[in-house]
């Protein structure tokens, strides 16, 4: 059983429990929120499942390197019982041939432990994932997204809340059904709480018909893949790469890119970068992608280019 298939199986695992970690703080009352800086908040939901995450994923795999959002001490201490079993559904794949031999040193695994905090916070659970993104050689081949309380406006048994969508390239994406976009439309979805007029004025000069404000990148690429949306637009600073790693792997699996807004590829190697300068641009097709890149106006993005190459 190849590396890669048997990391992502134990990433959907460790992710459903991460899940039930989150939901059962937030039922608790008891999220004990850490305030890191504008619109950067920490809960203890945040906490508990990023430590839930490295520990259980660098217990199995000792060698990747994991990298998560939350500044912790990362260790088992905390945890109350580490996940080390491998999604069955997972393991019957077979890993498609250019990945097959991947080694341990070539892997990269970023964690978002819960993106969309702020939203996590205000009650927008529609809005929250858990992101495992990995990486091979620096590029975001394999995701998992989870959403713990997918379907919990409907769906009154605790129980069945939740689903996990995973993806690899050259495999495709499972838990989730690709949508065609609407024709005739271009709708757009975009930051909710980390607006400015550079987003607004980009937005403006694509001219959408629908603009889609919601949180948590995770959540947004979900929408474009599900044909809510033509194409995700942050044409700013912001984003970090544990929160585009898994969304990236996803696209990719099925067809759809992301970049940032001048269509140039993020790397994923653990010794960039963390913050994403240059801004996201997420499409459904790769065919479509580049002319939103054309559409976004040329000042803001050189705003984005760093000062010496000005």
């Amino acid at each position: 059983m190849s590396l890669l298939i048997r990391l992502i199986a134990a990433s959907v695992s460790v992710s459903n429990k991460a899940g039930m970690i989150i939901r059962d703080i937030m039922r608790r009352g008891e999220l004990n929120v850490v305030d890191k800086g504008i619109n950067d908040l920490q809960t203890e939901a945040d906490r508990s499942a990023q430590r839930l995450i490295v520990s259980s994923l660098t217990r199995v795999f000792p060698k990747i390197t994991v990298i998560g959002e939350e500044t912790l001490d990362n260790n088992d201490s905390g945890v109350d019982s580490l996940v080390t079993e491998l999604d069955n559904n997972v393991l019957s794949f077979k890993c498609p041939q250019e990945y097959a031999d991947v080694k341990d040193e070539d892997i990269v695994v970023w964690v978002d432990p819960l993106d969309g905090t702020s939203e996590y916070t205000q009650g927008l659970l529609d809005h929250v994932t858990v992101l495992i993104g990995v990486a091979v050689k620096g590029e975001a081949v394999a995701g998992v997204i989870h959403q713990p309380y997918y379907n919990y406006k409907v769906e009154k048994d605790c129980s069945k809340l939740g689903r996990t969508i995973w993806g690899l390239v050259g495999l495709g994406a499972f838990g989730i059904n690709k949508k065609q976009p609407e024709e005739g439309k271009r709708i757009v979805t975009t930051t909710r709480s980390h607006g400015s007029k550079a987003i607004n004025e980009a937005i403006k000069a694509i001219n959408p018909h629908e603009v889609i404000r919601v949180g948590g990148a995770g959540h947004k690429v979900l929408l474009v893949i599900e044909g809510e949306a033509h194409a995700y637009v942050f044409p700013s600073k912001g984003c970090k790469k544990w929160d585009i790693c898994a969304p990236e792997a996803l696209l990719r699996s099925i067809g759809g890119k992301l970049t940032d807004v001048f269509g140039n590829n993020y790397s994923y190697l653990s010794t960039v970068n963390y913050e994403n300068d240059s801004g996201v641009l997420a499409t459904y097709s790769e065919a479509a992608h580049q002319w939103y890149v054309d559409a976004i106006p040329v000042d803001i993005k050189a705003s984005l280019l760093p000062k010496n190459c000005l």
